[in-house]
């Protein structure tokens, strides 16, 4: 039974069904509370969570999001049931960690990652439009570094208990999320109020949401910088066919659940200040590339074992820490007496996000194998 279920997720059809499943269960999760085209956004959720545990003391992004650990723990169940678990680690851990913040920086100077960036445009958000070029763009130079010998170290083997570190994380934050402890009058685990935080869908459905992405994208690899990487180096548009999917079924279900709003100003958490949009997304690109796979990938490679992509993503939580303790994250769009005020970053986030892509730069510089 598990070898026709895996030929089947391998194949063709195997990405379009987890690339449409994606978009469906995005949509569906923003009708049912989940903030407007945010049903599925790996950063801006890893904020919450870095929120909620006090990490940062933005009011607004509080929550231990379901979807993030269901990622995690169904694709540690989807590696067991195909044995596919390989508990291993690899090397230049600090450099993963600091991809890994400034990926969150850029991603948070756009607000959103790769996920949501399709999610936008699926809801008719135009602005994504320049961050899907940023990204591209992005991954086009991390290829060129692919390209000539970067390589940040090979994996190898571990003991088994190193691999489940991840899982074992996202196991307490779920227990945190349910029994909600107060652990002093005014301190963690803090839950927003209001705004987007506040906005989610129901636990069980979230998590549910979350565990089946996980199965499903653990057997079929997939990753939006992966597809676009794929292209750009050697024309396979295996991944892009997922990802056309995620669009292409977020769109119809927002159609018929009536959340499509084509614009470009004033978008639902998200701002038109183009230069950071696409610089933001510049950054983010270069960084997944750089440490082999865009957010939710990493989040899926974390579960089944990999421990470099365990770091990358306490990196990007730390990062979030950093984006809202320094006022480094954009600020969206708001409607003011019927005038648009233009959100974006200010000069410290944009200066930020420079030294990021500087750090990326050397980092693709510095670490190639002579060839």
């Amino acid at each position: 039974m598990r070898k026709p279920i895996s030929r089947f997720l391998t194949s063709r059809w195997g990405m379009i069904v987890t690339g449409a499943t994606i978009g469906t269960l995005a949509a569906l999760l923003q009708k049912l509370g989940n903030p407007p085209n945010m049903g599925v956004c790996v950063a801006c959720f890893e904020r919450d969570i870095a929120g909620a545990l006090g990490l940062h003391r933005a009011a607004v992004v509080q929550y231990i999001r379901p979807e993030i650990l269901g990622f995690v723990l169904g694709s540690m169940l989807a590696a067991f049931i195909f044995r596919d678990f390989k508990a291993r680690t690899g090397s230049a851990p600090l450099v993963r960690f600091f991809l890994g913040v400034f990926a969150m920086i850029g991603a948070l100077a756009f607000l959103g990652c790769p996920w949501r960036a399709l999610l936008r445009l699926a809801g008719g958000d135009l602005n994504a439009i320049v961050g899907l070029a940023g990204l591209t763009i992005g991954i086009a130079v991390g290829d060129q570094f692919l390209k000539y010998g970067f390589n940040l170290g090979r994996s190898h083997k571990t003991y088994h208990s190193a691999g489940l570190i991840m899982p074992a994380i996202m196991v307490g934050l779920l227990a945190l999320l349910v029994f909600a402890p107060k652990f002093s009058v005014d301190g963690a685990i803090f839950l927003s109020e209001k705004g987007p935080g506040s906005l989610h869908a129901p636990l069980i459905i979230s998590l549910a949401a979350g565990l089946l992405i996980g199965l499903i994208a653990q057997r079929t690899r997939f990753c939006t910088m992966g597809s676009i990487r794929d292209v750009l180096l050697v024309g396979d548009f295996h991944l892009m066919r997922g990802v056309i999917a995620l669009v292409v079924s977020a769109f119809v279900v927002n159609l018929l659940t009536g959340q499509v709003n084509v614009g470009i100003a004033a978008q639902p958490i998200a701002h038109s200040s183009h230069l950071a949009n696409l610089a933001g997304m510049i950054l983010a690109g270069l960084a997944f590339v750089l440490a082999g796979g865009c957010p939710g990938r990493q989040l899926i490679l974390s579960g089944e074992g990999d421990t470099d992509a365990g770091i990358f993503v306490l990196g990007m939580i730390t990062g979030a820490a950093f984006a809202h303790n320094f006022a480094l994250a954009a600020k969206p769009d708001k409607m003011l007496d019927g005038v648009v005020q233009v959100g974006g970053v200010s000069s410290v986030g944009m200066t930020a996000v420079l030294i990021g892509t500087a750090f990326c730069l050397i980092v693709g510089f510095t670490m190639r194998e002579k060839i």
